[in-house]
């Protein structure tokens, strides 16, 4: 057995087997593109989480090795940490901490939960940017996340948010040299310059982040149409954003059941400027998350984040500027909703393929997403992992 790298233990799968029961049904937390996740208790007590990467990845031990040196290396309050990992054979395990309170997917849009209260929202969104920041700006060398979703942010037992997943993308890639012709992520989140083109810079994180905002903000999912006519979640909120932060009256935009004055509307505002920034069409447009971590946090003014209007003076002057229309230079000259369609269309074109919900991108090599969910919650997930291979 190897003697561990950084600060994670190297086990053997006879006792990751015997920590998670035989890798059993009931200890199931979730399934996605990188593999099962089972709830497992070592020796003593400790309970982690233990990925089982998908077989087929074409790494080779040192180069795993190598990556799992890195994340095990990557160590912040808001980013769930690797504890360990396993090489058996072909088999690549990964162990993490265990977060207990599930994801930011299953508290907003679960039957039968609590209503996440405004002040709850806003920690999730703030710890969720640092996380982020840090892996983007502090860490040597830098990772990006690529998949960016709510099913991502687990949440603790205070509902602080610790983002997931990080650094998976290149462990299971199958050929470093040529990331900018492999997609990953998930429809609904992707940044449009990834999506199309492989394109991948911090950037494509930050307009994921914007979406998860969004759905923060609106508790609704990316991929809702039924609420937005034949817009998604994105389309809708580049012509409604920019309209409440130039009247001030984010009333329209909160989820329902927060209005009524559930909500701070200062607080609101630093949000809803966030979001909006973050999901403008131009990369380079976007900000970085160190910015959206001070927004967020009242230390930046949110008029550099929205070419110096500041939110509730002039709602004329911010929808143009910001694209208000949807077709401005901010956002682009189409749907976003269209882009990803087409691109969906393109990557699988077979007619085996189906939506389960309006505007997903159904599975292409995958299972069903990854989360803490139970199992009832996995079978009603709309969003979908994707992979495109050019």
């Amino acid at each position: 057995m190897p003697s561990g790298l950084g600060d994670t233990t190297a086990f053997s799968y006879a006792e990751l087997a015997a920590a998670t029961g035989g890798f059993s049904e009931g200890n199931l937390l979730g399934q996605g593109g990188f593999g099962y996740v089972h709830r497992g208790v070592l020796p003593g007590g400790r309970e982690v989480a233990v990925k089982q990467l998908k077989a087929g990845s074409g790494q080779g031990e040192r180069e795993f090795q190598a990556e799992v040196d890195t994340i095990s290396r990557v160590h912040h309050r808001h980013l769930v940490a690797l504890v360990g990992y396993c090489i058996d054979g072909a088999r690549r395990l990964l162990v993490y901490e265990f977060v207990p309170n599930s994801t930011l997917e299953h508290h907003l849009h679960a039957k039968g939960l609590p209503v996440m209260d405004w002040a709850v929202r806003l920690r999730i969104a703030l710890g969720a940017a640092k996380g982020l920041a840090y892996l983007h700006e502090e860490c040597d060398p830098r990772i990006i996340h690529r998949d960016i979703k709510s099913a991502n942010i687990l949440l603790d037992d205070n509902f602080e948010a610790m983002v997931a997943d990080f650094g998976l993308a290149k462990l299971t890639s199958v050929n470093h040299t040529h990331v900018s012709t492999r997609v990953m992520g998930t429809f609904g989140y992707l940044a449009p310059e990834y999506a199309s083109s492989g394109k991948l810079t911090e950037k494509s994180d930050v307009f994921s982040y914007g979406v998860m905002l969004l759905e923060l903000l609106t508790g609704r999912r990316p991929g809702d149409r039924s609420s937005y006519g034949q817009d998604g979640l994105v389309d809708w909120a580049r012509q409604a954003l920019p309209r409440a932060l130039g009247d001030g009256n984010y009333d329209d935009l909160v989820d329902p059941r927060l209005r009524g004055g559930d909500y701070d509307p200062t607080e609101a505002a630093r949000l809803v400027a966030c979001a909006a920034a973050s999901v403008r069409h131009a990369a380079r447009r976007r900000p970085k998350m160190s910015q959206i971590v001070m927004a967020l946090q009242g230390d930046l003014p949110l008029e550099e984040l929205s070419d110096g209007v500041r939110p509730g003076h002039g709602g004329a002057a911010f929808s143009s500027s910001s694209g208000g229309s949807g077709s401005g230079s901010e956002y682009g000259s189409g749907s976003y909703t269209a882009q990803m369609e087409r691109i969906r269309r393109a990557a699988l074109p077979s007619p085996e393929y189906s939506s389960e919900y309006p505007g997903s991108i159904p599975e292409y090599g995958h299972p069903s997403p990854a989360s803490s969910v139970d199992r009832d919650d996995r079978r009603r997930q709309g969003g979908r992992r994707w992979l495109v291979h050019d």
